[in-house]
């Protein structure tokens, strides 16, 4: 199969409003982002919609095409609010759905949701790829979470942890035709990261990485060689900026062609002057509170879009 050429910048998102956010202890022993918290749950549900709904609002007054999907109360899913770790969409058509760690996060997959991209979005699904039989064997792989794609080249960044496994990750980049670049990172604790898209993040011509976190001197070389030889420009996050989310921003495409970077409130504090210019040199720069979410589930912005890369229906394909 050719590398068939893609965008790396989406112009619509996929959102799930949640119905049952709360702080999930079956991710808490692998997701050092979370913090433990006394708010019951149905606080925490409520704040989250609330900042859920005022992210929504930002990015749709920046002329990003937002498809807000409800969760359902049964079952039960706390996390429900983070699809990209169980679905990724393509340029050619392809939907692919990922092997969840966590027991109560796998019955976030939806094919309801899929038929909804195609039937009420206009949007052309060809194919529907299924790794979730991985988690048979106890191997995971969460989307784009565990994986940061370079699109354009298909290159897959993959940091192994708990939840990024190698045979998952090779059944992926095998059948989606992807290099792919996997090391180690920890966090200023020594301890695993759990995701890569907390650690790093792709646009069209930067890329944001707290490389410090790649303890191998010849993993973290190979990583920021790579990004050289791709054209990104490299911002250099801190261990304080990486635990604030900023590594988890989120380039996109608004409708008028415009790129937009969207990252939480906390995010955009944590930079420097020097970083939000670069940045805003590549883009509007769009960001929203969302504490509880963060706080209470250990994800950000960038978790909360599952990038919308399927064709138009009747459009050619890529």
């Amino acid at each position: 199969m050719s590398k068939a050429s893609e965008s790396q910048l989406a112009s619509m998102v996929m959102m799930i409003r949640p119905a049952g956010f709360e702080s999930n202890p079956m991710t808490a022993e692998t997701n050092t982002f979370m913090v433990e918290t006394s708010k019951p749950p149905s606080e925490q549900q409520a704040e989250a919609v609330r900042e859920f709904d005022g992210l929504v609002q930002v990015l749709r007054a920046a002329g990003i095409e937002v498809v807000v999907i409800e969760d359902k109360a049964e079952p039960h899913t706390p996390d429900a609010i983070f699809p990209n770790n169980w679905i990724s969409t393509h340029a050619d058509g392809r939907v692919v759905l990922y092997p969840m760690e966590a027991e109560n996060r796998r019955t976030e997959r939806r094919r309801d949701v899929i038929d909804y991209l195609g039937a009420s979005c206009g949007r052309l699904v060809t194919e529907v790829i299924d790794l979730s039989g991985h988690e048979a064997a106890g191997h995971f792989l969460e989307g784009t979470g565990s994986m940061v794609l370079d699109r354009v080249n298909r290159i897959a960044y993959a940091c192994v942890s708990s939840r990024t496994h190698f045979d998952p990750l090779g059944d992926f980049a095998q059948r989606m035709n992807y290099d792919v670049i996997v090391f180690d990172a920890v966090d200023d604790d020594g301890l695993p990261i759990y995701h890569t898209n907390v650690l790093m993040n792709i646009g069209e011509r930067f890329a944001v990485i707290c490389d410090a976190a790649i303890p191998r001197a010849e993993q973290r070389e190979a990583v920021l060689a790579r990004l050289h030889e791709t054209g990104h420009e490299i911002i250099h996050l801190s261990y304080a900026q990486l635990h604030a989310f900023a590594g988890n921003m989120l380039e996109l495409r608004n409708r008028d062609g415009d790129r937009v970077v969207a990252m939480s409130e906390q995010a955009w504090n944590s930079l420097d002057d020097r970083q939000r210019e670069l940045l805003a040199e590549n883009g509007r720069i769009v960001y929203s509170p969302i504490k509880t979410i963060e706080t209470s589930a250990g994800g950000s912005v960038r978790c909360m879009l599952a990038e919308i890369h399927l064709p138009a229906k009747g459009a050619p394909q890529a």
